[in-house]
C-alpha cells in the first residue's frame, strides 16, 4: 500500500509537470522544442553543469550535448562561465529567461503544504519530513 501511494504521488508530479512543461511551449522563434526544455530543465536540475556532466547525465555524447547547449545559449535560456581556476572547464547556467519560461511550482507546494499544515500538528508534519528526507535520500 505504501509503495503504491509513493508511486501514485510521484506521477501526479510528473503529470502535473508534463501539463506545465507542455503548456510553455509554443511555435515561435525562440521557444523551445520539448527536447530542449527538458534539457534546459536537467541544468537547473543539476545546478551549474559542465557539458561533460550534462552528456553524462543524459546519456548521449559530448558533441550532442554541446550541440543542445549552443542551441539553448542561442535562444538566451543558458549562458556559459568559463571557470578561473582552470580554463578549459565550461560552467552553464540557466538565465532569467528559463525562470521566465519555466515558472515555478512554488504555488503549488505552497497551498500543499498550507493544507498539511491546517491538517496535521507540528509533530507530525515533522515526522512526514523525516520520513520524505529519508525517502530522498534513497532516491539518487
Amino acid at each position: 500500500m505504501l509503495n503504491s501511494t509513493i508511486v501514485d504521488l510521484f506521477k501526479r508530479f510528473r503529470l502535473l509537470y508534463y501539463r506545465q512543461l507542455f503548456g510553455r511551449i509554443r511555435e515561435k522563434d525562440g521557444s523551445l522544442s520539448a527536447t530542449e526544455a527538458y534539457t534546459v530543465d536537467v541544468i537547473f536540475l543539476l545546478g551549474s553543469p559542465t557539458i561533460t556532466q550534462l552528456a553524462e547525465t543524459l546519456g548521449i555524447s559530448q558533441p550532442n550535448a554541446t550541440y543542445k547547449v549552443n542551441n539553448l545559449v542561442t535562444k538566451g535560456y543558458v549562458t556559459k562561465t568559463v571557470s578561473e581556476d582552470d580554463k578549459r572547464e565550461t560552467r552553464l547556467h540557466v538565465s532569467d529567461r528559463f525562470f521566465k519560461y519555466y515558472g515555478d511550482l512554488d504555488h503549488f507546494t505552497d497551498g500543499a503544504v498550507a493544507a498539511l499544515e491546517s491538517e496535521y500538528s507540528p509533530r507530525e508534519l515533522q515526522t512526514f519530513e523525516r520520513m520524505l528526507c529519508s525517502l530522498m535520500d534513497e532516491v539518487k
